[in-house]
């Protein structure tokens, strides 16, 4: 006895259903529709009622994307009454919704395929790359709007700033970023902009940028040290105070410590900068480079030696203040987010795509953090 196993074709079935369904979805729209039209002209189609309120001019047709797929909407048109329907304004959510998550997906380091599939997977159908290429446009003009906002916030004493370093196809550039600290003790983005390289001309142009949109009031700009930047802030303001980032002067001796030394320079280092004065911060640093040299690590102590009173500004600031103007971890922290984010991208095809994707999370971080 012969027996046949009978196989079912899934995709075909899946397709037959969806259809099902979707057919079914853009039947009860329809339906829908033709009720909210007969409930404004209070009166059924042909029909002639002494209280009818409008009167019916054919219809036109109107795509609506669904969980289901893609339906034709046929809208009446009507003549004597305004046709505001509630499903026409969800499909207008729904369109803003599906707008800000493509742009949220390709911005976040969705590749344009990916993107495709999961809108099939959410809404029923594929987005194409003309369509999200041209959601991108719309997103690049509101984050330059963002970028290049007027800074209200009064004056800022306090400027942390830093370069990440992005690849580009022809090489590598990096995006100058800046947040700020104004009088009430909150800190604010304030933007990024590119550098092409640390250099001088970069920063020069980066503070100048800054100062137009309405930065004011700098007292202090903390960074790592850079000395293009740090000629820049001579420049385009005078009347600051340059801070080395301590974290980051901590690093540079590290360089040149064996790893089996690092656990008790690190000590020795942390002491300088936990003294009460920049003169016990001095004397301290004195006796660590005299340890150093006894430990036979002279290069490090080399660098203690010449770096250390950069790394003493914080101490001419209010001591309440010292812990936090002393580094510019809070621009680390905010840079770590955005190489994680680009990390996905790998190598941008160009500056402008590079820097839209850091504003783009510089306005999220932004939008979704306020605090001291």
């Amino acid at each position: 006895m012969s027996e046949k196993i009978v196989q079912l074709n899934e995709e075909i079935i899946k397709g037959q259903l969806k259809e099902l369904v979707r057919g079914s979805v853009e039947e009860t729209l329809n339906e829908l529709l033709e009720k909210e039209a007969e409930s404004l002209t209070q009166a059924a189609r042909y029909e002639r009622s002494e209280a009818r309120q409008g009167y019916r001019s054919g219809h036109y047709d109107r795509s609506l994307t669904t969980t289901s797929g893609d339906v034709t909407l046929h809208v009446p048109r009507l003549k004597g009454v305004s046709f505001e329907t509630a499903i026409i304004e969800r499909y207008r959510r729904r369109e803003s919704s599906v707008e800000e998550a493509l742009i949220e997906m390709y911005l976040a380091g969705v590749s344009v395929r990916r993107v495709e599939d999961i809108t099939e997977a959410l809404w029923g159908s594929k987005v194409s790359p003309a369509t999200i290429s041209e959601l991108n446009k719309k997103a690049y003009v509101h984050i330059e709007d963002w970028r290049n906002r007027p800074l209200q916030g009064g004056r800022y004493p306090y400027v942390y700033v830093d370069g990440i370093y992005l690849r580009r196809n022809w090489g590598g550039e990096y995006e100058n970023v800046a947040i700020a600290v104004n009088e009430d003790g909150f800190r604010e983005v304030l933007g990024a902009a590119e550098g092409m390289k640390e250099d001088k001309a970069s920063w020069v142009s980066f503070f100048q940028w800054l100062r137009e949109r309405g930065l004011d009031g700098v007292k202090l700009i903390v960074g790592d040290k850079c000395m293009g930047m740090l000629e820049a802030v001579g420049e385009v303001f005078p009347d600051a105070r340059y801070q080395r980032c301590v974290v980051h002067f901590y690093r540079n001796v590290f360089s040149v410590v064996p790893k089996s030394k690092v656990k008790i320079v690190v000590k020795m280092l942390k002491a300088i900068h936990a003294q009460e004065s920049k003169n016990a911060s001095r004397e301290k640093a004195k006796a660590v480079v005299a340890e150093l040299e006894a430990m036979k690590l002279k290069e490090a102590a080399k660098k203690v030696e010449d770096g250390i009173e950069e790394t003493l500004t914080y101490c001419d600031f209010p001591s309440e203040h010292w812990t936090r103007i002393r580094t510019n971890n809070v621009i680390e922290r905010l840079n770590r987010e955005i190489r994680r984010r680009t990390r996905v991208v790998g190598t941008f095809p160009d500056g402008n795509s590079a820097l839209m994707l850091v504003c783009a999370r510089l306005r999220h971080v932004a939008g979704n953090s306020v605090g001291q």
